[in-house]
């Protein structure tokens, strides 16, 4: 936007702050009574209000918000039931579910949360010909407002995304509604926690996901899924790999920036802390691990439990893994007293495609090696190669 927009934004900004709080405030009266004349109070009285709070767009995105807010305090003296003049402003930049809604209802689309009894198993449901955008009752705030972000880049950029979708291996409309889908997904994460904004806070608290969660009002899963997209050039972030399995160890998301690779089909390697990390619910287990190439790595892992449901729902339990190159281990808070040296846990990606035939987790024979088997020969691993004599 040019100079000239962005002072008749913040000008229509500051009329608009001034006149709400006039019309909110109060104001007193001058009564004439069989006592004489007395005041009266009507409406709400501001004058005890010690911190004004500003969110929404305008505020908290054009320069000088907070000036803005202080405009709408009181000079001293007058009818008006305003805020002291002594009050304190501040700003609220993270506070962004009011904001999406109000870019809905400027669209003319209504956002509603319904009951949970109205659309069993139901989270979110746009109806264009009504105009409806409704919610699940068993959303968590920071899930409103993604998958307001996400519909609203459905709505709002469909031919952008139409556009970048366009790729010779999504051939059928399945494959095509599903780059949408991840597409939207990118889109509201970087809604709710933007690149440079983000990327600053990460490096400042060292890539504490607890703390960029409340920060960000973001779920632990929705902070690790953003902190993988940290590549633009010249401002990355570390390069993460990131997966998520169930309790039966099915990977159900997968991605990696720092070179580690996952099967495309069947399981992981059960030595992955992740499938440990269902050992102990809820807190984060660390791990150094170590490839068959020799390239190791630093991982942590936390289970997560999704409550979709009253008594009667399922609270599926699954496992998120996040991890970087031990290159990019002293950058994180979670490597802190630990001893980096220490000897790596040897891993795979998964058994048909490990080398590693001493295993004694191993599940199948490696596809590499032809499968040997000797009668009066036991070893720890069932699998292990033989050697000839």
């Amino acid at each position: 936007s040019s100079a000239e927009d962005v002072a008749a934004a913040s000008l229509l900004a500051r009329t608009a702050a001034v006149v709400g709080v006039h019309r909110h405030a109060g104001e007193l009266l001058q009564l004439y009574t069989p006592r004489g004349r007395q005041t009266a109070a009507r409406g709400r009285d501001l004058t005890a209000c010690r911190l004004r709070i500003g969110t929404g767009g305008a505020l908290t995105r054009l320069p000088g918000g907070a000036a803005i807010l202080a405009d709408t305090r009181g000079k001293g003296g007058g009818e008006r039931l305003l805020p002291p003049a002594d009050a304190r402003c501040a700003l609220d930049a993270d506070y962004i579910y009011p904001g999406l809604v109000a870019a809905f209802e400027m669209r003319g689309i209504t956002v509603r949360v319904h009951r949970m009894s109205e659309g069993p198993g139901l989270l979110r449901r746009f109806d264009p010909e009504r105009r409806i955008l409704s919610l699940s009752e068993l959303l968590p705030q920071r899930s409103r407002s993604f998958q307001l972000a996400h519909q609203l880049a459905l709505i709002e950029h469909s031919d952008l995304l139409d556009r970048l979708i366009i790729h010779p291996l999504l051939r059928t409309s399945a494959s095509l509604s599903l780059a949408r889908v991840a597409l939207a997904n990118y889109f509201a994460g970087a809604v709710l926690m933007p690149y440079d904004r983000f990327l600053r806070a990460a490096k400042a608290e060292r890539y504490d996901i607890d703390i960029l969660a409340r920060r960000f009002q973001a779920s632990f899963e929705q902070v690790c899924h953003r902190l993988t997209t940290l590549r633009r050039p010249g401002a990355e972030g570390v390069p993460f790999h990131f997966l998520r399995l169930d309790i039966a160890g099915n990977i159900s998301k997968s991605f990696s920036a720092s070179g580690i690779r996952f099967a495309r089909f069947s399981g992981a390697c059960p030595r992955w802390n992740a499938h440990a990390a269902f050992l102990t619910p809820g807190l984060i287990r660390t791990q150094i691990s170590e490839m068959p190439d020799g390239r190791k790595y630093f991982c942590i892992a936390r289970t997560l439990q999704k409550d979709t449901g009253g008594y009667r729902g399922q609270h599926a339990m699954q496992a998120v893994g996040l991890g970087c190159e031990m290159g990019h281990a002293k950058e994180l808070i979670y490597a802190d007293g630990l001893r980096l040296d220490q000897p790596p846990v040897p891993i795979g990606v998964t058994c048909r495609l490990c080398e590693r035939t001493d295993c004694e987790q191993r599940a199948f024979p490696p596809m590499q090696q032809a499968f040997k088997v000797e009668e009066n020969l036991r070893r720890t691993s069932f699998y292990a190669q033989i050697e000839e004599t």
